[in-house]
């Protein structure tokens, strides 16, 4: 990630005392130690590909992460919207999109209902993809449409593998309420995140976003945490969330599993929260879809 011409000062060219002169240069230096948007570094692999201080790496990151140049997540520090913006105008998810798209459509053939493919920006709910049928006019949501995470299945799935610290700093308020349901307060709001890793990181969410319109919700998760969202969509009235339920979750291992390869070898420094021991295993889901196979149309 470059944003200043290519003869810039490079991590190689840098000795003891001969720290790159300019603030330009400095952050140029940070941004290019990343590969890529799905890569996270901590501090101290920040200064260590930089060849800068620790002190003086700290210190620009902070800014970057004001700036959204870089996020601080809860390994590290990832590429921010701003830096991921300057690469192409996906925002870094053709990757994402590509491996979950097959998935997305043979969640909405099996259940007839609205399927969305969302990311966490900050303290909101970015849609990278819809799918749906009759009903998706219903849902006033669009690729690109933002809502509060803590409203939707989606976002709050996501949230609740992050630290509580992280979710405070998205919340530090009170929270603005899109329907008289809408979860107001950050008590409340880490009350259902625990009830959401007690279900196996299953999310629901029923009329807070939307009038009518209720949601489940399951994580999409990368080496070092969540990376995205997928949710199922129905009328609140009919919608039987519970039921299918295991298809999302399934649907989520499967696209963590295209993203990742290489997740059966954990990473070291991984601070996000661990999945529960009782998550559902591929075995189990595997009965539950058994057991009421052409139930789901």
């Amino acid at each position: 990630m470059t944003v200043v011409d290519s003869d810039s000062v490079v991590p190689s060219e840098i000795t003891k005392g001969d720290l790159p002169p300019s603030m330009v240069e400095r952050m140029t230096l940070i941004l290019d130690a990343f590969d890529g948007p799905m890569e996270y570094l901590s501090l101290e692999e920040v200064a260590s590909r930089t060849a800068l201080p620790r002190s003086t790496v700290h210190r620009i990151l902070d800014k970057l992460v004001r700036l959204h140049w870089i996020d601080r997540v809860s390994s590290g520090y990832r590429l921010g919207r701003r830096a991921l913006g300057l690469g192409g105008g996906d925002g870094g998810h053709a990757q994402l999109r590509a491996a979950a798209a097959p998935l997305l459509h043979e969640l909405h053939l099996r259940t007839g209902m609205v399927v969305h493919l969302s990311v966490l920006d900050g303290g909101e709910t970015v849609y990278l993809d819809k799918v749906g049928g009759r009903f998706a006019a219903s849902v006033p949501s669009r690729v690109g449409g933002r809502k509060p995470a803590y409203a939707t299945a989606g976002g709050k799935a996501v949230l609740a593998w992050m630290a509580a610290e992280q979710v405070d700093t998205l919340y530090r308020n009170r929270l603005s309420r899109c329907t008289e349901v809408t979860i107001s307060d950050v008590v409340s709001l880490h009350q259902e995140l625990n009830r959401i890793r007690r279900r196996s990181g299953v999310a629901f969410e029923r009329d807070e976003a939307v009038r009518g319109v209720s949601c489940v919700g399951v994580a999409v998760r990368g080496l070092d945490g969540p990376v995205a969202g997928i949710s199922l969509c129905g009328d609140s009235h009919t919608a039987q969330l519970e039921r299918v339920a295991p298809l999302l979750a399934r649907a989520g291992r499967d696209i963590s599993s295209t993203l990742n390869p290489e997740s059966g070898t954990p990473r070291r420094g991984r601070t996000s929260v661990p999945p529960p021991e009782d998550s559902w295993s591929t075995a189990a889901l595997d009965r539950l879809l058994a057991i009421q196979s052409g139930q789901w149309l």
